[in-house]
């Protein structure tokens, strides 16, 4: 996987070496200023105990076939874990040919046993979202749970876009800067297996433009695959709550993937949930 700015590894490599400052790993900070954030090549190099000149031509493309003993010297020098980690080796085994992903796709049509099951979970918000945070789907509690999205054209209704673009995504989700790094984290994971996906060069490049704090944490390229967690929405008509999802993988769909949301049975945060679905939660009593 290379390209005129080099491989994905080396752009992977070069952005996790400038967040790891020398005290991070027991190294003097140095005398003088340094021209980049974080380790110099050397540094990094000494610290994973290959070579200046092989850990130049990894990050530069020249180098397309590290060992996993090289990957993991470099992950254990980057302090990199879980997600990180195992992103280096996907980027090695990419750059050297090894390995080849299915392109993600933008499958727009949503199966009809995929649009019952939405409708079988209400009152639980519950939307459907392609590989790059595209909202394909969703039933009617889950279309309230994001207000002011489904105002825009069906071609826009991107989660991602929405945190950071519309008015309503910037105050609905506390704390706001938590929850856009995890989105942007998770974009940078999937986004990872097709750099050259012209959706996702388009996504990126209007985000990069209109918003400084994307362009800022997308150059910082921590990756996060996310499958569950919580958030909490401070939402303009159910309220505050806050509401446990889960991610889950549709089959034969292209990367489409199905999230819920749901609270404690009982608890003020399922009451305030239960506010964005009133026909909904009549059935259910």
């Amino acid at each position: 996987m290379k390209s005129s700015g080099g491989t994905e590894l080396g752009r992977y490599l070069r952005a996790r070496r400038a967040q790891v400052r020398p005290e991070d790993v027991g190294l003097p900070a140095g005398a003088g200023l340094r021209r980049t954030p974080g380790l110099r090549r050397e540094e990094l190099a000494t610290l994973a105990g290959v070579s200046v000149d092989y850990y130049t031509r990894l990050e530069r493309g020249r180098e397309t076939n590290p060992s996993p003993a090289v990957i993991d010297a470099l992950a254990r020098a980057l302090r990199l874990k879980g997600d990180a980690h195992e992103r280096l080796h996907d980027l090695a085994e990419l750059a050297s040919g090894r390995l080849t992903e299915p392109h993600p796709t933008t499958e727009s049509t949503v199966r009809e046993s995929v649009q019952r099951m939405l409708e079988a979970l209400r009152p639980l918000p519950a939307y459907v979202v392609g590989p790059y945070n595209h909202v394909l789907a969703a039933n009617a509690p889950g279309r309230r749970l994001m207000p002011g999205l489904w105002d825009w054209p069906a071609e826009e209704r991107n989660v991602t876009r929405y945190l950071f673009l519309h008015p309503v995504g910037r105050e609905l989700y506390v704390p706001w800067e938590e929850t856009v790094a995890r989105s942007v984290a998770h974009l940078r994971a999937v986004g990872g297996r097709d750099p050259d996906s012209p959706a996702l060069a388009a996504l990126v490049g209007e985000l990069v433009l209109k918003s400084p704090q994307f362009a800022r944490l997308w150059d910082r390229y921590e990756v996060c695959e996310r499958s569950g967690g919580t958030k909490t929405f401070a939402h303009p008509k159910a309220g505050l709550m806050t509401l446990t999802y889960e991610v889950m993988r549709l089959a034969r769909t292209g990367g489409q993937r199905l999230i819920t949301y749901q609270a404690e049975p009982g608890s003020a945060d399922e009451e305030a949930m239960l506010r964005l679905d009133p026909a909904g939660r009549t059935a259910r009593r």
